[in-house]
Order: structure tokens, then sequence, then C-alpha cells
């Protein structure tokens, strides 16, 4: 039952890692992979000599920080939220309208960002800047807002498929722990912070642990597709993954799109084990207390 999926794994996942040899060699597709030019760490040397490896670091990092903090109180409250709608329909309902924005097209998404923020014809600008006295803002121009607009965009669009995980665990919760809680006094907010979140708090876990796993992956699309690839916005929207994809799109360069792809690879796998490591600690030591 399981060679399907160990196939799969091993076709997709493990094979595909003789590819890494890229990043340590001058391409030449007349000559092939195996035949062209060995240029050692060359392609990792041209990524660290300019600053475009501190910015596209600094962007995935500081913005999957946040990303992972945010999104994770948001769908933690939310799931919350639905927990205390007795009504079936009504949470069924608002389980939907929540799951939605994750299922919708990044392409979708910038163009609804872009009938908010258009200069001409947004709704921001034609509407609601008016009514506060404001003049237009030029939004696709400056930088300064798109870390928050970014921000905005993917709690919006991917708390509801985390929310839909911490209901999950929270309805499996026994109730009893809350019958308990009620004997002894506690309301609903005291049985929030004592019952429902310490027994979440395993799958909460799992979840960041596989957050920062990908620490060093951004959502592709949240940041060349919402910004609409807007050149002026590069400081603030361009990160590993629109960088790997400009290089092989605009400069047809597989070495170094090898090499950010496969630094940005090591770094994120060095991170998983120093989160689990820490977690695994942090564990060890409270179930001695």
């Amino acid at each position: 039952m399981t060679l399907p999926g160990v196939l799969y794994l091993l076709i997709n996942n493990y094979l595909p890692m003789f590819g890494v040899v890229i990043a340590f060699k001058n391409i030449n597709f007349a000559k092939g992979i195996w035949g062209s030019d060995w240029v050692g760490f060359k392609n990792f040397e041209y990524l660290f000599k300019t600053s475009d490896a501190y910015i596209i670091t600094r962007n995935t990092i500081l913005y999957n920080v946040v990303f992972i903090i945010l999104t994770t109180v948001f769908a933690i409250g939310l799931a919350i939220m639905l927990n205390e709608i007795k009504n079936r329909f009504l949470s069924r309902m608002f389980q939907s309208f929540i799951l939605l924005p994750y299922l919708i097209s990044t392409v979708i998404v910038g163009y609804l960002v872009l009938s908010f923020l258009d200069v001409e014809s947004g709704f921001i600008n034609t509407s609601i800047l008016p009514m506060l006295g404001m003049n237009s803002i030029e939004w696709y121009a400056e930088t300064k807002y798109w870390p928050y607009i970014l921000t905005i965009v993917h709690t919006w669009k991917d708390a509801g498929y985390l929310c839909v995980i911490y209901l999950a665990a929270i309805i499996g919760i026994d109730q009893e722990y809350y019958e308990a809680a009620t004997i002894d006094g506690a309301n609903r907010w005291q049985q929030m912070w004592g019952v429902t979140l310490p027994l979440i708090t395993p799958v909460i876990t799992i979840m960041s642990l596989l957050a920062i796993g990908r620490i060093f992956y951004s959502d592709f699309g949240l940041f060349y597709q919402v910004p609409l690839n807007t050149g002026a916005l590069m400081p603030v929207t361009n990160t590993i993954d629109t960088y790997v994809y400009r290089a092989l799109m605009n400069l047809g360069d597989f070495g170094m799109a090898s090499a950010a792809g496969l630094y940005q690879s090591l770094v994120g796998f060095i991170l998983v084990m120093i989160s689990n490591f820490i977690v695994k600690k942090v564990n060890s030591e409270n179930a001695l207390f």
C-alpha cells in the first residue's frame, strides 16, 4: 500500500536532487549537464558579492517570520470563535467563507488588490481617500506601503486554511475537560487559556515547525503576481523564489538560479533541524517537571 507513495516521493523529491550539480557548473546545453564546465563555487560567489543576496534573504526571512506569527494568531482566534458557534449550519457557512480566500488563485487575488489600489480607478483612491480629504496615492510606486499590503493579503488568504486545522483539533478535545473547568468556576475565557490552548499546543507546534522549515521559501504568487512584477517595488517584494525565477527568465542563468535554490534548501534544512531540536529540548524539560 505504501509503494505508490514511496515511488512518488523518490521520483518527485529525491531523483531531482542530482540536479544540484547545476549550481556548480557553467551550463552549456550543447555539452549537456554532465559535460558542462565545472566552475565550483563561482555561481555562489556571484550571488553573494551582489546586494541581491542580502535583500532577498532579508525579505524572505522577515516576511515569513511575520506571516507565521500573524497567521497562527488569527487562525487560532478564528478557530476558537467558530467553535463557539453552536448552530451547525452557520458554523459550516462561516468555515466555507473563511476557507474561500485560500482556494482563490493568486492571479485573481493580484487583480482584486489592483481593483483596490489602482491609481485611476481603484476603490481606495476613488472612494476612501477623497472622503478623508486625502490625495490619491500611487500605491505601485511607493515601497513603504507594500510590507503591510503583502502581510494583510497573506493573512487574509492563508489564515482560513490553518483555521480549519486548528478547529479540527479543538473539536477533538474531550468535553470532560471543559465540564471539569466549569465545575471549578472557570469562565469561557479561562477555559480557552487553561484547556483549549494547552491541548492544541502539539498541533500548533507541528504547524509552526512545518512553517519554519519553509521559512526560506516564499509564496511566489504573493510576491510576483500581487505587486504585478513592478520594478519600483523590487526592494520590498523580491524574495529568493522570485529572484530564481527572474534569473532564469530574464538572464537565462541556470547556474546562478540553481545556486540560489540550493542555498535556500540548505538553510531551510538547517533551520528545521535547529527548531526541531529546540522543541524536543523544551518538551523533555517540561516532562521532567
